[in-house]
């Protein structure tokens, strides 16, 4: 069959592609920014890349008209703007581009929203899928509470507040009830669904076979990791204190810190289990799902994260847009360092970040992130979504890939941290050289005074990390 795959950067959409591959179809698969599509090792030749935006109709005359099934899997939500707005736009422009075309069946993943008080962004994801509906298609919705998987959100959440508390004063949320489910039988669902009549124009909630309060969720993980964790929940904390503490604590950022907190305060149990019935699927229970989670995790098979959606403002841009930095009005720190073997240079520069620390200094880079922390930045919890790889878009700490190219030797790296003014760091392997250049553009005065006052920190910092690197 020929699919089209919304979102096929996303959490998600990585996930599933693999699977649809394996099935034997051709794929489209939409992206906003070529450069950050990662081409499979398997299968490329069943992917035809598609650059689309889905908030600017004009670029949706590339979707071809030729198509049997669509997944719908476009969220906004991670997003500092109005995320409803954004997610009501991209429904109704998918809508019209598919219009003239012969799809058969949309497949939309959404949230479960069987309460009658919803969140923000859970009343968002029933708009969308009301939009959808209205389709010519038939559309069949699946929606998820709790996903448990390698870099999901939800996963990420757990294993941040159980691996670095050992004791939680939490707030009162955590003993409202979900039902938690697999990636993989997630995936499951999504490909046995296609084309399938028996599910078309209905929804379906997902779970697994056990409802849980997200404290026993912590509970569960504690005990899956052999750790004594105490956990003490006070029903004095207000919304927007729970969301800092939520912030503070793990790797999201404080926009979807605030969204989460607000549906946590939603019980997503599902109504009923046929969907099981009809794909003859059976999910696996909370104490599979973490197993499986952790085994993959362990094998460095983590293929996608929550952690790699773009932060909402100025790189919702083409990232191809900053990768040559500016130099006029700006303040540069270059390091030039001849180095012996231009592979192993290649190899510690591409390992950057995340568990493995910035080879000099590594605790001012914490601080750093902590600085980050308290005004509402990303800090450097977010880590690596791979180990040794990265490609354009990825997050790296409190970096974002900009551009990637271990043949030509050269990494750029645009800071997401909170700053007066924007930051570039690059790497570059010139001849038998390391150049290694830090770009910061101020933005009035107190983006100058900030650069003079962090300087004195750069001259040992970037120099140590270069002579590092070179070595």
């Amino acid at each position: 069959m020929k699919v089209l795959l919304t979102g096929a950067t996303g959490y998600i959409g990585r996930r599933l592609l693999p699977n649809l591959l394996e099935e034997g179809h051709h794929v489209y698969c939409c992206v906003r920014d070529k450069k950050r599509f990662r081409w499979p090792t398997v299968g490329a030749n069943q992917i035809s890349l598609l650059e689309v935006d889905f908030l600017v109709p004009e670029t949706l005359q590339r979707i071809p008209s030729d198509l049997d099934v669509a997944f719908y899997l476009i969220h906004s939500m991670s997003g500092n703007g109005d995320f409803a707005e954004e997610e009501q736009t991209s429904a109704l422009n998918f809508r019209a581009a598919l219009k003239a075309s012969s799809v058969r069946h949309v497949i939309y993943l959404s949230g479960i929203v069987n309460q009658k008080r919803l969140s923000k962004h859970l009343s968002s994801r029933l708009n969308v899928e009301t939009i959808l509906s209205e389709g010519k298609f038939s559309l069949t919705t699946f929606r998820a509470g709790i996903i448990i998987g390698s870099g999901s959100a939800s996963y990420e959440i757990i294993r941040d507040l159980v691996e670095k508390l050992p004791v939680m004063i939490a707030p009162k949320w955590l003993k409202t009830k979900c039902q938690p489910i697999g990636i993989r039988n997630v995936l499951q669902i999504l490909v046995g669904a296609m084309n399938n009549e028996a599910v078309f124009n209905q929804d379906f909630d997902i779970g697994g076979p056990d409802v849980l309060s997200y404290l026993e969720m912590l509970e569960g993980y504690a005990k899956a990791r052999g750790l004594k964790r105490w956990i003490y929940t006070v029903p004095v904390m207000t919304p927007k204190l729970s969301s800092y503490w939520l912030y503070f604590v793990t790797s999201t950022s404080y926009s979807l810190a605030k969204s989460l907190v607000d549906s946590m305060n939603v019980e997503v149990v599902c109504r009923d289990t046929r969907i099981n019935e009809i794909l003859g699927i059976s999910p696996f229970d909370y104490k599979t799902s973490l197993s499986k989670t952790m085994e993959a995790i362990e094998m460095n098979r983590v293929s996608s994260s929550w952690k790699d959606a773009l932060n909402d403002g100025e790189l919702n841009q083409k990232l191809s847009d900053f990768v040559k930095p500016p130099e006029i009005g700006c303040f540069i720190d270059q390091q030039k360092i001849p180095i012996t073997n231009r592979d192993e240079t290649i190899d510690k520069i591409w390992n950057l970040g995340g568990d493995r620390g910035w080879y000099y200094g590594t605790w001012l880079w914490k601080i750093r992130g902590y600085l980050d922390k308290l005004v509402g930045g990303v800090g450097l919890r977010r880590g690596r979504t791979h180990p040794n790889d990265l490609i354009v878009g990825d997050a790296l700490d409190f970096w974002r890939v900009l551009y990637a190219e271990r043949d030509e030797g050269r990494l750029l790296l645009f800071a997401e941290m909170k700053l007066p003014g924007e930051a570039w760091l690059e790497f570059k392997i010139i001849n038998q050289s390391l150049i290694q250049t830090a770009t910061f553009r101020p933005k009035g005065v107190l983006g100058r005074l900030y650069w003079y006052l962090v300087t004195p920190f750069h001259g040992f910092i970037f120099k140590g990390m270069a002579k590092r690197l070179a070595a």
